[in-house]
């Protein structure tokens, strides 16, 4: 007979064993949403309306891509090299006509609306939320005499700058290489070097000839660890230079002066010859 003190202890075992088997073969719930219809009720189907939304928008950026590549086209047909190159390069430039001006910003004349008077035309973005740019900077306006591009005004962080002639987008081009440049000095004295990198490859670009930038953007790739990049900088700073027939002399060439002896240590130390 079963003495009365041992079954007691088959409780915690029949519950472990309940409880594994719980364990082993979970209940599964179906989670997915239940829909609930009433008499009359019909299920629309929004997938035609869907299809048609999607052919309207493929149609229209399917003419829009054929309208700029004609308008390419007859811009490329009639362009003077200065011209052509621009639009190569995806800029405006003064003399080109209208055509080439969306040409240049890979536009259409839906993107613009034109004022005519006289002689003259003015171009306005239409939209203030999708304004045209060139390669340079968005469009504030674009102004045309007899047929041409005789003025255009941009949109910068500064504020708008308008560019008249050829003298005015290189003086724009040296005073946003400045501003690159400053920027990138003070990215660096709060040691950002690889964002004060970018600002000043982007000054080089403006200002291929400046050996100050050279020079900076040779010991900021130094301080980054990028021994090959830095010595090859260096070496261009000096060549720019022309280091025979430069003599640092007074106060105005003393820095000069000092950021040659230090291009030549580097070139040394990162394992070139001077």
């Amino acid at each position: 007979m079963m003495s009365r003190h041992r079954i007691p202890q088959l409780a915690p075992t029949i519950f472990v064993t309940a409880l594994a088997t719980a364990c082993a073969n979970p209940k599964r719930i179906d989670e997915a949403p239940i829909a609930v219809m009433h008499n009359g009720d019909r299920v629309a189907s929004p997938t035609h309306t869907t299809d048609a939304a999607t052919t309207v928008a493929l149609e229209v950026g399917i003419a829009g891509r054929q309208r700029r590549d004609s308008l390419t086209a007859v811009a490329l047909a009639s362009c003077e090299a200065s011209v052509c190159a621009a639009l190569e390069r995806g800029e405006l430039a003064i003399g080109m006509t209208e055509v080439q001006v969306l040409a240049a910003t890979r536009t259409t004349d839906v993107a613009w609306s034109v004022r005519r008077s006289g002689h003259g035309a003015v171009l306005v973005p239409r939209e203030a939320d999708a304004v045209p740019r060139d390669a340079t900077a968005p469009v504030a306006l674009v102004q045309l005499a007899d047929g041409v591009v005789a003025g255009v005004t941009y949109r910068e962080p500064q504020g708008l700058r308008t560019v008249t002639s050829a003298a005015d987008a290189d003086n724009a081009g040296v005073s946003r290489a400045a501003a690159l440049v400053r920027a990138g000095d003070a990215m660096a004295v709060m040691g950002d070097f690889t964002a004060a990198l970018d600002r000043y490859d982007r000054a080089s670009i403006l200002t291929p000839t400046n050996a100050e930038v050279q020079y900076k953007i040779a010991a900021t790739l130094d301080k980054l660890l990028r021994p090959v990049e830095a010595q090859l900088r260096y070496k261009l700073f000096l060549h720019q230079l022309e280091l025979q027939k430069i003599e640092a002399v007074g106060t105005a060439n003393a820095k000069l002066s000092d950021a040659i002896v230090h291009a030549r240590e580097r070139i040394v130390v990162l394992g070139g010859k001077p």
